[in-house]
């Protein structure tokens, strides 16, 4: 029989785990506070922490409004890079002479600077969805791609020998062993992809848009508005967060084993 306070303790655990991530932004928030306030800076140059939530509550419903087409950019970008990345890694790993035509392509890809190619996508394919939709896939493509190739290598040969003496095909031991295999790597390049497809979204924003976070950030500067600079990017790192947090909750639900007190510590998925 559970005791009664055993359904607290994952609240308990909780605040364990974000307390001191907690107490180092309302620290650094503190400072900044106090450094704004009795610096002798004027609020056109560096706005409080406090001037930039009450802005951010008078100009809510702008912000929200800007923020859709941002979060929509954001989603159908990385859909299309989740699918490609997907896509693509199999293929890859299923043709080593493929695999050594294409990588040199995607490594170059990441070395386009993104302030620079976004001009020329917006140029190019005009300023409606399409052109944030390529510059969010090209930004989160790569991290994907790499983490599923690493994670196919990374399958105990064992496992494949065993199910081949089974009888079973190379699908069938991609499906049963590869893949697993490679889920705790995929979800690895998802979080670090995540990150920066709403940075993303917004360059292509301020290359050309006409609603946005983007676009909002551009207009918010040219008006010598700080504060509602700020707010715009307090809320892209919520936005960000929040996907970061789905993509954890995601992995949880596809990966039921690394709940187990054994799973995570064995760092192997489904085959400890």
């Amino acid at each position: 029989m559970s005791s009664p306070s055993a359904p607290s303790r994952p609240i308990v655990d909780l605040i364990a785990r974000t307390a001191p991530a907690m107490l180092s932004v309302g620290l650094l928030l503190a400072a900044w506070e106090l450094y704004a306030r009795f610096g002798g800076i004027k609020p056109t140059i560096l706005p409080a922490p406090s001037r930039v939530f009450a802005q951010a509550m008078l100009n809510r419903h702008a912000l929200a409004d800007n923020a859709v087409p941002t979060l929509r950019a954001t989603l159908a970008g990385f859909a299309c890079s989740l699918g490609g990345a997907f896509a693509l890694s199999i293929l890859i790993d299923f043709s080593q002479p493929l695999r050594r035509a294409l990588f040199p392509v995607f490594v170059v890809s990441q070395t386009l600077p993104l302030v620079a190619i976004a001009p020329l996508v917006v140029l190019w394919f005009g300023f409606g969805l399409m052109p944030k939709i390529m510059l969010v896939a090209l930004v989160t493509f790569f991290p994907m791609l790499v983490a599923l190739a690493e994670g196919y290598e990374a399958t105990e040969a064992e496992i494949g020998q065993m199910l081949r003496a089974m009888g079973a095909g190379r699908w069938r031991v991609f499906v049963l062993a590869r893949l697993p295999s490679a889920l705790p790597y995929f979800f690895a390049g998802v979080r670090i992809s995540i990150t920066y497809a709403v940075v993303g979204a917004i360059f292509a924003e301020y290359a050309g848009a006409a609603k946005g976070l983007g676009i909002y950030m551009l207009n918010a500067k040219n008006n010598f508005r700080p504060d509602l600079v700020l707010a715009a990017v307090a809320v892209s790192a919520v936005l960000t967060l929040v996907l970061f947090g789905l993509t954890m909750l995601v992995q949880r639900l596809a990966m039921p084993w690394e709940r187990t007190a054994g799973g995570r510590a064995a760092g192997k998925g489904p085959w400890r």
